[in-house]
């Protein structure tokens, strides 16, 4: 839900876990949304959107435009 977090999921997480990680940024109409809970999970920064795996295909149709990959990981 922010971008600090999303650096740390795919920098210290992501690589390590997968070779690579990619920070991407999408619009979602906010009405939509506002059926998803927000939890903390951490940190101040550490906000995510709880969205039911079953729902990700209806999730993914309100997608509203391009999905940017804005930054890019790969091991040192």
């Amino acid at each position: 839900m922010n971008e600090e977090y999303a650096i740390q999921i795919a920098r210290d997480w992501n690589v390590p876990a997968w070779g690579s990680g990619f920070v991407t940024r999408f619009a979602v109409s906010s009405s939509y949304l506002k059926k998803f809970e927000v939890q903390n999970v951490g940190g101040v920064i550490h906000n995510e959107l709880w969205v039911p795996a079953e729902e990700l295909e209806e999730f993914n149709d309100h997608i509203i435009g391009l999905i940017e990959v804005t930054k890019t990981f790969l091991p040192e």
